[in-house]
């Protein structure tokens, strides 16, 4: 496939296949676990048990690693196993550092599970250069990157970072579901691997489970993960593949309507009395508004405010919201809110009266309506 595409053009041809049976247009679902054998022991199809793999899971692999310009796309079950597939690759001995506002739920799995096994895990201010080569030690074995980050949308520098990473021979990975491919491509800009929960906007409807290691590479880091996948088995099912290919077809018409209308409705919420401080990089008052537009060409649907006054009252302020839906997750075409402090624990270092912001696809003018009466 041409590298000349433009990424909308991209979208749709590498999720597009012939189907040689009946030539349906849409890829048809295989939902078979096992897969015909030949009388000499070969498969002439290529495929022997779906664990192993599956002609959906084949063709996401193929268009997710097209459209983050990678060598090789590994799918599975979630963003977290996809994760957890990745720390696995880490032996006794090494040292992970991680952002110190990173996802909880990885902050706590890396402790959990890896922190207990002699794998060295810190925390460290990622969007802080000087902290970040500070901590970089001799058995640096990752790098893990968060931007912008979940939920305080601090921006990390992917490019130095990366630098920095390679000096010591490791690697460097990158979380970049919320801005997505469309707006934010990772392995341009120097780092190795980057992650997704499907579940998000590659989905985009609120309707699937997933996730994704994309590879610049396809050496022995991919031969490992591939090989994980394989016996771990925590791969999606072939409609989930199929739900997910099928979302990536209007993945950049959804992002960029919904950056749209995040942008407009961060503005508004900027300038309200009642909100303390509001969390979106696409904002020239943003800390790092300068490094997110040096390496986003977009600044994504996602932001966070912080309300005057205690958590209570944040929390509050959801039940008035009449057109934001106060539940988990983000990306889908429909607008979310949630407090994250609730969720993360008290030792999380998410503000008390901070709210998460999904922006989804309704008009913009009745997401600040409902806003504005909601705050008073």
């Amino acid at each position: 496939m041409s590298k000349l595409l433009k990424f909308q053009t991209l979208a749709i041809q590498s999720t597009h296949t012939k189907d040689k049976t009946n030539g349906a247009v849409t890829m048809p679902i295989t939902l078979s676990t096992t897969f015909d054998r030949e009388a000499d022991g070969t498969y002439k199809s290529g495929y022997i048990y779906s664990r192993i793999d599956n002609p959906n899971r084949h063709l996401l692999e193929k268009s997710i690693a097209t459209l983050e310009k990678g060598k090789i796309g590994i799918v599975y079950s979630s963003g977290m196993a996809a994760i957890t597939a990745l720390f696995q690759t880490l032996q006794p001995g090494d040292h992970l550092l991680l952002p110190h506002d990173v996802y909880y739920t990885v902050s706590a799995m890396a402790m959990e599970l890896f922190g207990t096994k002699g794998i060295e895990i810190e925390q460290v201010v990622m969007y802080d250069l000087k902290a970040v080569k500070k901590a970089i030690k001799k058995n640096t074995a990752l790098i893990w990157l968060e931007t912008p980050s979940n939920p305080q949308l601090n921006i990390s520098d992917i490019k130095a970072i990366a630098k920095l990473a390679h000096k010591v021979g490791a690697l460097c990975a990158v979380d970049n579901t919320w801005p997505s491919p469309v707006l934010q491509q990772p392995l341009c800009c120097g780092a190795d691997i980057v992650m997704h929960s499907t579940t998000k906007y590659f989905g985009g409807h609120s309707d699937v489970l997933g996730g994704c290691l994309i590879l610049k590479k396809n050496g022995n880091l991919a031969k490992e993960l591939k090989h994980i996948q394989k016996l771990t088995g925590a791969v999606p099912s072939p409609f989930e593949c199929w739900l997910i290919t099928r979302g990536i077809k209007t993945l950049h018409l959804r992002v960029q309507q919904q950056t749209k209308n995040a942008q407009k409705l961060a503005k508004y919420l900027v300038k309200h009395p009642k909100i303390e401080a509001v969390h979106y990089p696409g904002l020239k008052s943003h800390p790092h508004h300068k490094v997110a537009k040096k390496q986003m060409t977009g600044f994504g649907a996602m932001l966070s405010v912080q309300v005057k006054g205690s958590a209570k009252k944040a929390m509050r302020l959801t039940g008035k919201l009449q057109l934001f839906t106060t539940a988990t997750s983000l990306g889908g075409v429909e607008s979310l809110v949630e407090h994250r402090k609730s969720i993360e624990g008290p030792n999380s270092p998410t503000p008390n009266n901070l709210l998460r912001v999904s922006v989804g696809l309704e008009h913009i003018d009745d997401l600040i309506a409902d806003w504005k009466k909601a705050l008073g």
